[in-house]
């Protein structure tokens, strides 16, 4: 190879930058809506309804956050994996 050769480079290198900023423009716009509607939602319930249905949302993450954790270590020291640092 020569100083003078060029190194030719594929005409795919526009594709990361259209499909990357289609998913942000996607997601801003999904993120919006899904706001706007939960903002709706809260108008229409009681203040005290809206407490109840956030605490049973919060409990039921937590115990699914808490069930996978014991799944995951269980898993990992059923396979022998040392957990230790």
């Amino acid at each position: 190879m020569l100083a003078n050769d060029v190194i030719e480079r594929p005409e795919m290198d526009w594709v990361p930058i259209v499909f990357g900023t289609f998913k942000g423009v996607a997601l801003c716009i999904a993120m919006f809506f899904a706001v706007k509607w939960h903002y709706d939602q809260g108008e229409k319930l009681e203040r005290r309804a809206a407490l109840i249905s956030g605490a049973k949302i919060t409990a039921v993450f937590l115990l699914a956050v808490a069930t996978v954790s014991l799944i995951a270590f269980g898993l990992s020291w059923k396979l022998g994996l040392d957990l230790s640092y």
